[in-house]
C-alpha cells in the first residue's frame, strides 16, 4: 500500500498529504492536501534559531498525534514544522533520591506506562499513561506533546499537577522553570512563547506514606477522550491515622487542570471515614466548573461524575493502605 505522504522536495523537506479517494468525495471534509516545510534540527540551539526565524509561522512537532489532526482539520496552518526528535537528550527518564524524577519532553507515553522505575516510585504516572489512547498511539505520543497541547481532557496534566511537578522551558532569553500548575492558561493555551519550547518535567520525591489514584471516565475506555478525569494524592500519618496532605486535581471540568482546594482542605488533618469521603467528594463536585452545552456530558452529569470518582479514588487509596 502506498503511503499518503509524498516528499515533494528533498531540499525543502516539503510534505504533502493526499487525501484518500473516498475522503475527496465529501465536500464537508478538509481539502485534499496540506503543505508545510518540514525541518529537522539536531540541537537545541538550531531549533531555537528556526523558531526565531519563522516565529508565528512554525510549530514544534514530536509524536504529532494531536498536531497532525489539528493541521488536517485546518485548526492551525503552520508554514513550517520543526521536528525536535533528532535532538539528543530530550527523552530521558531518570530518578535520584536528591532531585527526584526528571522526564524529558520527548519521553513517550508508552515509556511512562511500562517503566519499572515509575511503577515502583510513581505508579500514578504509569496508571495515567496507560489510559491514553491505544498502544500504537502511546508508542508515538510524547509527554511534552500531551502537556503542550493543553487539552482539558488530557491524561497526564492532572497527575503531574497533583505531584507538584515543574516544567523547564528554553527560549532566546534562556531557560525558565515554573510550576506545571501555572503552565496552562486556557484550552489549548500555555505560557510558552512562539519561539520557546519544553525541555523537561521535574517531579519532586514523594513524601513517605504517600499514595495516589487516577481515574479516567470515558465512553470507550482509553481510546476515547475523557468526560471527566481525576487525580488524587494522599499523604497519611500512619501513627495518628489521619490525612497529613491531600491533592485533588480535576480534568475536563474547567479550561485548565483544576485543583479542588476546598476539598483538599476538608481532608487535611482528619481521619478518613465514609462520612468524610462523601463530604469531600461533594465539595470537589461543587468546585468543578464544566462548560455548559458540552457534547461530552451535561453540566450536571460532569459534576455528578466528579463526586462519584473523587469518592472512588479516595476509597481506592485508603483500601490500599490497609492491605
Amino acid at each position: 500500500m502506498s503511503s499518503p505522504w509524498q516528499r515533494c522536495s528533498a531540499s525543502r523537506h516539503e510534505l504533502v498529504q493526499i487525501a484518500p479517494r473516498e475522503s475527496r468525495e465529501h465536500k464537508n471534509l478538509p481539502g485534499e492536501k496540506m503543505r508545510f516545510e518540514y525541518l529537522e534540527p539536531e540541537s537545541i540551539e538550531e531549533a531555537l534559531s528556526m523558531l526565531s526565524k519563522y516565529e508565528g509561522r512554525s510549530k514544534i512537532i514530536a509524536g504529532g498525534t494531536d498536531l497532525m489532526l489539528q493541521i488536517r482539520y485546518r485548526a492551525i496552518k503552520p508554514e513550517y514544522l520543526i521536528d525536535i526528535t533528532r535532538i539528543p537528550g530530550l527523552d530521558h527518564l531518570t530518578f535520584d533520591d536528591r532531585q527526584g524524577l526528571r522526564l524529558g519532553a520527548l519521553s513517550t507515553i508508552r515509556s511512562l506506562e511500562t517503566s519499572v522505575e515509575l511503577q515502583k516510585k510513581y505508579p500514578i504516572i504509569s496508571q495515567a499513561a496507560s489510559q491514553l489512547g491505544s498502544v500504537a498511539i502511546r508508542n508515538v505520543a510524547t509527554l511534552g506533546g500531551n502537556l503542550c497541547n493543553a487539552l482539558p481532557s488530557a491524561e497526564t496534566p492532572q497527575v503531574l499537577v497533583a505531584l507538584s511537578a515543574q516544567v523547564r522551558t528554553i527560549g532566546p532569553s534562556g531557560e525558565r522553570r515554573l510550576p506545571l500548575e501555572d503552565f496552562f492558561t486556557g484550552v489549548g493555551q500555555t505560557i510558552l512563547q512562539p519561539n520557546e519550547f519544553l525541555l523537561e518535567i521535574l517531579v519532586p520525591r514523594l513524601a513517605p506514606h504517600t499514595s495516589g489514584s487516577y481515574i479516567k471516565h470515558s465512553p470507550r475506555g482509553p481510546i476515547d477522550l475523557a468526560i471527566v478525569n481525576i487525580a488524587v494524592l494522599l499523604t497519611m500519618d500512619p501513627d495518628k491515622k489521619v490525612c497529613k496532605d491531600a491533592k485533588i486535581v480535576l480534568g475536563a471540568v474547567s479550561p485548565t487542570p483544576l485543583r479542588a482546594v476546598k476539598a483538599e482542605n476538608v481532608l487535611r488533618g482528619k481521619k478518613i471515614d465514609a462520612a468524610l469521603v462523601d463530604r469531600v467528594a461533594q465539595v470537589a463536585s461543587d468546585e468543578a466548573r464544566p462548560r455548559k452545552g458540552s457534547i461530552r456530558g451535561s453540566f450536571e452529569y460532569k459534576k455528578e461524575m466528579v463526586r462519584v470518582f473523587t469518592a472512588r479514588a479516595i476509597r481506592e487509596i485508603t483500601a490500599r493502605g490497609k492491605e
